[in-house]
């Protein structure tokens, strides 16, 4: 009985570990972006340089989705240092991008954005943690979902409908929301199915990649709301 106790309460801090050092690197992350975003946002040369480019501007968003892709489908290759490094780098690269926020709306309605956007995050990945429901085929709907809101973004490029801008943004925080909840519930699969004796590596490498599911939720959830609760400089 004592052994059996003794196991549970090892898997459960093994699992709280793995969780906070999710958490923590996705904080990082985040604050890392926020902070270059706001560095790049006081900088004109800075904004003329990334803005002013178009060359330069889609250079950082290829080399953004090529660090995505490198660290989703190339992480067990790479060694957890690495892994780390591209998370980082990624995370500045996308504050570089990001800037343009600070300039489009009062930082007021950014804050309170945020605030908003961290409490939406906060109940949905809690609902995805604690729910005894199985996620994944809601899973799969939303990422359905999110690939038909990257094809109506594109199409909105060449449209520049408002009207439509406004409905994809209504979807997406649907979208995100609802990612938030599964990609929660996928981490927590994750931490509790990990076997005993993996290496810190390992572990490190498998934070990474969760951290990094939950600051694109994050990331993507604020954007649509900002872009429906934002108050425009203009």
């Amino acid at each position: 009985m004592n052994d059996v106790a003794s196991m549970h309460s090892k898997t459960a801090v093994a699992v709280n570990g793995f969780v906070r050092s999710v958490y923590n690197w996705m904080t990082i992350g985040l604050s890392l972006t926020g902070f270059v975003a706001y560095y790049v946002s006081t900088s004109p040369s800075i904004m003329r340089l990334v803005f002013g480019n178009p060359l330069v501007l889609i250079l950082l968003i290829v080399s953004e989705l090529g660090l995505v892709f490198a660290i989703s489908g190339m992480i067990p290759k790479m060694s957890a240092s690495t892994a780390t490094t591209l998370f980082v780098i990624y995370s500045a690269l996308n504050g570089i991008t990001l800037s343009f926020i600070f300039i489009a709306y009062t930082r007021t309605s950014i804050a309170s954005v945020f605030f908003i956007c961290a409490g939406t995050f906060g109940v949905c990945s809690l609902y995805g943690w604690t729910t005894k429901r199985d996620l994944t085929s809601a899973g799969g709907f939303f990422a359905m979902g999110l690939i038909g809101i990257i094809i109506a973004s594109f199409v909105n490029i060449f449209i520049r409908s408002s009207a439509m801008d406004m409905i994809i943004s209504y979807i997406g925080v649907i979208v995100f929301v609802g990612l938030t909840a599964y990609d929660t519930q996928k981490l927590k699969n994750m931490a509790i199915s990990q076997p005993e004796g993996l290496s810190e590596g390992v572990i490190r490498k498998g934070a990474i990649l969760g951290a990094l599911s939950l600051y694109l939720d994050f990331i993507n959830l604020f954007l649509m709301l900002l872009r429906i609760l934002g108050n425009s400089r203009e």
